[in-house]
């Protein structure tokens, strides 16, 4: 007879298509900013300030951090699932995690509307 343990399996094709999305978007956002500065000689603060004061790279660099979270997330959980087998350590470090980057995530808010 097989025992089943349920470890998360049920995570994987949402985990991996969120995997791929936020690598899409991250790809596409380094592209964006490979362009716009590119496009520039002299960079310098006013150039920056100019360029994140518009409301459209605000939302596309949230959109970015939003997107490196749950990127960051789904890999640093899955490692943990593997990796570290006490639940207690396991959630702790899952609840530590989630704690981390919803603050990087506020911290990004608040500064880009700072701008």
């Amino acid at each position: 007879m097989v025992n089943r343990v349920v470890t998360g399996a049920h995570y994987g094709l949402r985990d991996w298509l969120i995997q791929r999305v936020t690598a899409v978007v991250m790809a596409l956002y380094t592209l964006f900013l490979i362009v716009v500065f590119g496009a520039r000689r002299h960079i310098d603060y006013a150039t920056w300030h100019a360029i994140f004061a518009s409301s459209l790279v605000k939302v596309m660099t949230l959109l970015f951090v939003v997107s490196v979270c749950l990127h960051v997330w789904v890999g640093v959980r899955d490692i943990f699932m593997d990796y570290v087998q006490p639940l207690g350590i396991r959630l702790t470090l899952q609840v530590a995690t989630v704690v981390v980057l919803t603050v990087y995530a506020a911290w990004a808010l608040v500064i880009l509307w700072r701008v």
